[in-house]
Order: structure tokens, then sequence, then C-alpha cells
């Protein structure tokens, strides 16, 4: 027992009871008590020797997403006070998610990449058991996924967990000629829309006459807003965002949204059941209410106004940046994927005499840390996942380290 503990309680035990009960003078050492006995604020990435830093960079998973609302860290607590049956409050978060969207059906999943193998699982299995206790082993079931070459990315991994095989295309009619009797579901990655050849409706036409899923990957397409609507909307049989990037959910939850029949499908890989592909994607009851409550907060949020806010934020430090001589700037929005007022600063080595390397370096390894974007030719920063008032001192950092070189 601590020392603090040992002499509030001596406190405690030496006040008198008044008619059986607490009299005032114990009242006030109970509050003296709770007083000594409350444990410090633990400051617990100090403590792990770990530092913390301005996120000048973006949602990256690597630097742990993007930073909770109280109101969805207050969800979360709540979450942690009262048990509840995990698959009735998927059930009941599921309908109001949908209602929100307005779409059949959702679910809270383990991130974007979750709701990839469970979507996919679904539409393999359907309702049947035997083929959900059989995954990865696609014997006797549907296991091709066509996907267009540029969109065959890592995350694509998500599709071979369930057990499937990516078939790659680059044109329509190639996609077409892909499609046989093995082919369970066409995937389109969002983010390189541009590097595909097939755009959203004609590749939704292909599926609807083959009669084959089509399913979207959204991951990092909030904002816009409109995107969580949209996609639904446009005939998309799923469609997965993550939780943990603009809507400002919990880093480890996402969203699958679409049909109600391959989401309910969906589910029967997911915990509590046990002998599925999907029991270690488990979310549990303080992710779902938190992701939850962050979708309620983003929709409510005035969109137009945090867009100004990001471009002025933008501005300072682009101006802050190009009052050294010799430094160019790029303000521009990526067309998809973290759609958000975002900066490239280059600059003549001749004339500035650091390398992009060496600034991010430095910036990273500053006071306080400030994390960036980059390659050799530019350092890239967004400023939609800082605190307010911390792109004064990045755009301050900037300059400095731009200057002194």
């Amino acid at each position: 027992m601590s020392t603090s503990r040992r002499k509030a309680l001596k406190i405690v035990s030496a006040l008198p009871l008044v008619g059986g009960m607490l009299g005032p003078s114990l009242l006030k050492a109970k509050v003296v008590e709770e007083t000594v006995l409350k444990p410090a604020t633990r400051d617990f990435f100090k403590e792990l020797g770990l530092r913390t830093f301005i996120n000048a960079a973006g949602t990256y998973t690597s630097m742990t997403g993007s930073l909770m609302h109280k109101e969805v860290t207050d969800a979360i607590s709540y979450g942690a006070t009262e048990y509840v049956n995990l698959d009735e409050l998927h059930d009941k978060v599921g309908e109001r998610i949908a209602a929100l969207l307005d779409c059949e059906y959702a679910t809270v999943t383990s991130g974007a990449f979750g709701a990839m193998t469970l979507g996919l699982a679904g539409i393999m299995c359907g309702m049947d058991e035997k083929k959900v206790a059989q995954l990865p082993d696609t014997t006797g079931l549907k296991n091709e996924v066509i996907v267009q070459k540029k969109h065959a990315i890592g995350y694509t991994h998500a599709l071979i967990n369930t057990g499937a095989k990516i078939v790659e295309v680059e044109t329509a009619q190639e996609l077409e000629r892909a499609i046989n009797k093995k082919t369970a579901m066409l995937w389109f990655l969002n983010a390189n829309t541009e590097q595909g050849e097939v755009k959203w409706e004609e590749f939704i036409a292909l599926g609807k006459k083959h009669n084959v899923p089509t399913f979207i990957d959204c991951a990092a397409d909030v904002p816009p807003v409109e995107n969580l609507f949209k996609f639904t909307k446009m005939g998309f049989d799923l469609v997965c965002f993550s939780g943990g990037k603009g809507i400002r959910g919990p880093q480890s939850a996402g969203l699958l949204l679409g049909k109600r029949e391959y989401i309910e499908a969906a589910r029967l890989h997911t915990p509590p059941r046990g002998t599925t592909i999907g029991r270690g994607m488990k979310v549990n009851k303080e992710e779902v209410l938190g992701m939850m409550v962050a979708l309620e907060l983003y929709l409510a949020r005035d969109h137009k106004k945090e867009w100004e806010l990001w471009e002025r934020q933008i501005k300072l430090i682009s101006d802050s940046a190009l009052s050294v001589k010799g430094v160019k700037t790029e303000i521009h929005v990526p067309l998809h994927a973290n759609h958000v007022p975002s900066l490239y600063i280059r600059w003549d080595e001749n004339e500035v005499g650091i390398t992009t390397d060496e600034m991010r370096k430095r910036l990273r390894d500053g006071h306080p840390s400030i994390e960036t974007v980059g390659n050799k030719e530019q350092v890239g920063i967004t400023t939609w996942m800082m605190e307010p008032g911390q792109e004064r001192i990045v755009a301050q950092r900037v300059k400095e380290v731009l200057e002194n070189t």
C-alpha cells in the first residue's frame, strides 16, 4: 500500500461516527481521501519514451490516423461501463447508420480492410454456415475477383484473405471476357479512379449485366461528405470507408454499406462466431458506439466552414515558405482520396542548401515534432489533422528550417 493511501486511511479511521452515520468531519475526511488517492493523470506516451507530434501529413495508419472528438471518446467510455449482446448492438447500430446514410444496410467493421474481407466472404458464402466455416478453402465456391490492373495495389490482400483469386484486366472488353462461372465479385479502388480505363457507371453496368456484385473501396474518400451517399445510390452493391480518417472515428473501425443480403451474410463471418476467417476482425461495443457517434458528428458538421478553415491554414504555411528565397509552393486538392487542401513545397537546392529528406528530419526532430510527407522533389503538408493553432507553429518551423540551412 502506498504512503499516501496509508495516510488517508489513517485519517478516516481516526474520525468518529455521528449517530452511526458519517459526521461532517468524516465527510470532509472522505473528500481528503478521494483527493489523496486520486491518481495523477499519467502521460502514457512520455512514460513509454514516445514522442507525440503535430500531424501535418494526413490520416496515415502509421501515424495513428486521426484524433477523435470528445463526444466519440465519451461514447467509447460509456460503452466500457455495461454489458450488451454484441449481435444485437451491431443490428441496432447498423440500422441507424443505414438510416443516416439512406442505404439498405450497414455494419461497423475492423477498418476498410476488414470490410473488404467480410464483404467478399458474404458474397461468396451467402447465408450457408457450412460454407462460412469452410473459408479460406474455396472448393465449390465462386472464388475469382476481377480488378483493373491499375487498381491492384497491396490492399487487394484483404480479398485474398478469403481464399479468392485476383484476376487483373485493363479494358472493359477484357473485364467482360474475364467474367465466368467462378466470378464472385468486381472490385473498384476509388483512389485510382483516374488510372483505370473503366469508370464507375460502366463498371456497375457490367456487373448488373452479368449479375455479378460490385464493390467499391472508398477508404480515404471522406471528405467530401457526399461520398457517403453517392456510391450506394450510384448502384454499387457494397461500399467501404475507413472510420478513423476523415470521419474521425476509432482508427480500428470502418463502415461497410450497401445491399442488406450481402451485409447480413458478411456478419456471419464476424464475432461472436468463432470458426470463421473474420474471428480476428472483432469490433467490440466501444468501437461500435464510437463509430456511430463519429458518423453522427461528421454529418452534422459545417463542411463549408471547415473547408474554408483548411484553405486559410494551408495559405498561411504556403506564404511563410514562400518568404524564403528560392522556395516555390503549390496548393492543390487531390481529385480522389484525401480530398483536402494540400501543399507541396519545392526549392532550388543551389539557393536553399537542404534536401527534402533533411528538411523533414529537422521538422520531425525539432520541438515540437512535426510529421510531413514527401519525396526527393518536394515536401507535402496538410492541415486537416491539426489542432487549431498548430498551423501557425508549422508555418514558423517550415520557414526556420528553410532559412537556417
